[in-house]
């Protein structure tokens, strides 16, 4: 490990481009460019959809090059990538052969933070469990940094950080698809299909994910999902310890359910850590998501901080979010849904069939399972957007589909949709969005499209 000073020091005189002009990589830009490295920075949009931000750079000392061309020629020696660029891009692959380096924002945090590296990927209960480590850390007094996939970016604090500082990071498999480094303490939630319209094969997507642990040393931690297959699959690999957790059944070691709380069993023996009673979130995933948390911080924080924030803490925005109760309907924002494992567990968090409002953008994913859950737990069906078409033939195939059951209407954009909803829902009913898919083909991303979703909501 270099200190941030150290690794800057040493890009003197090499040609650097910065590929994406998102959040992530504008303070690793300024930091590139303040310490004196000749920076080409590249992104898809025009030049007019950038306009304020470009000026900027520019005055920094930065050559941009904009628009549909932003990857021809790329004579670079570094080449920081965004993440939702594919490594295995013709333009990126041809560079890498001609001898340049490719690199990331969050792979010169690994190499530059002093402090100790927590992160969290899976398919599902990323953002939740990363979030609520954090919070059991801050309740037992530690400085701590939010970042990777949610928050802000965290290369900007990285001079400031301490050995004694944590970071929490939520890692998606865009992120860890080249990373060479891994966190101290790693979490896996859970696989399944996921990406598969970014990464073309669940191989390449499992791949990815298995860079959080892949290059941990034996003193590091790893924590897996007893009761996922594709979790589980990967302790054959470890080179650390494994700390499992379960919701299914009682293991000889590690976090599990027993007498309706959460208990752990280690080298220093069983305990109880968290009557479920105390978690103020609704489904069986949020309970995984506490297990997985609880786990990564055994021997870092005190159960009555775990207790404390479990009695206070209410949810992540987007994450099956009570927006509103109008004529006895309740409305529930789940726009993180955006694979059908994902909306599969917010519909088993209601104990009642719902009006459930899905569909979006194709990320490769069947949803032939996701039919079979809609035709048990769901009393009206309203499909909005681009896989609207594929959802409704997967429930219209599933066994068990009949007449009502569940009722299906279409809807040309999302505020169709919440009428359609509204038209239908008798007091008592639940309404909830939880597309199964991205949001790409209507919004710039599932926070917009929830945002846009609680407006309509909150207007009706």
């Amino acid at each position: 490990m270099s200190t941030i000073k150290e690794y800057l020091s040493e890009l003197s005189g090499r040609r650097v481009t910065v590929i994406g002009m998102g959040v992530s990589n504008i303070p690793l830009i300024k930091m590139l460019l303040r310490a004196g490295v000749e920076v080409t920075v590249r992104d898809r949009s025009p030049r007019e959809r950038l306009a304020e931000q470009a000026q900027e750079l520019e005055s920094l000392g930065a050559r941009l090059i904009l628009g549909e061309n932003y990857l021809k020629d790329l004579p670079e020696e570094l080449i920081f990538r965004t993440p939702g660029l594919s490594p295995n891009t013709p333009e990126l692959l041809d560079a890498v052969q001609r001898g340049a380096a490719l690199s990331s924002e969050m792979e010169v945090f690994f190499q530059t933070c002093p402090g100790r590296l927590i992160g969290v990927t899976g398919s599902d209960g990323k953002t939740t469990t990363t979030t609520i480590i954090a919070e059991f850390l801050k309740e037992a007094g530690k400085n701590v940094y939010v970042g990777g996939n949610i928050g802000r970016p965290l290369l900007a604090d990285v001079a400031d950080m301490v050995e004694e500082d944590y970071a929490v990071l939520e890692l998606s498999s865009f992120q860890l698809m080249t990373m060479d480094q891994s966190p101290h303490i790693a979490v896996v939630t859970n696989i399944s299909p996921n990406h598969l319209d970014y990464h073309h094969t669940m191989e390449e997507y499992v791949q990815a994910k298995k860079n959080i642990f892949l290059h941990q040393s034996p003193e590091d931690r790893l924590i897996l999902n007893f009761d996922n297959p594709g979790a589980r699959s990967m302790a054959s690999e470890a080179v650390c310890p494994v700390t499992w957790f379960s919701r299914k059944w009682q293991l000889d070691e590690g976090v599990y359910l027993r007498d309706e709380a959460i208990w752990l069993t280690n080298e220093q023996g069983s305990r109880e850590v968290l009557p479920l009673e105390l978690i103020q979130l609704p489904g069986d995933h949020n309970i995984e998501n506490y297990m997985a948390a609880i786990a990564a911080v055994d021997g870092l924080v005190p159960d009555k901080c775990v207790r404390a924030v479990a009695l206070r803490f209410k949810g992540v925005e987007h994450r099956i979010e009570f927006v509103r109760e109008l004529d006895g309907v309740r409305w529930y924002n789940d726009s993180i849904g955006t694979s059908p494992t994902r909306t599969t567990a917010c519909l088993e968090s209601f104990p009642q069939k719902v009006i459930l409002i899905a569909g979006g953008y194709d990320k490769g994913v069947p949803f032939t399972q996701l039919g079979l859950e809609i035709v048990d737990r769901v009393k009206t069906l309203v499909l909005t957007g681009d896989t609207a078409p594929a959802i409704r033939q997967a429930v219209e195939q599933a066994d068990g589909y009949g007449p009502h059951t569940p009722d299906i209407f279409m809807a040309g954009d999302l505020a169709g949709a919440v009428k359609e909803a509204r038209a239908a829902a008798q007091p008592g009913d639940i309404v909830v969005l939880s597309p199964a898919c991205a949001a790409f083909d209507r919004f710039k991303n599932f926070m917009e499209r929830g945002q846009v979703f609680k407006q309509l909501v909150q207007e009706l």
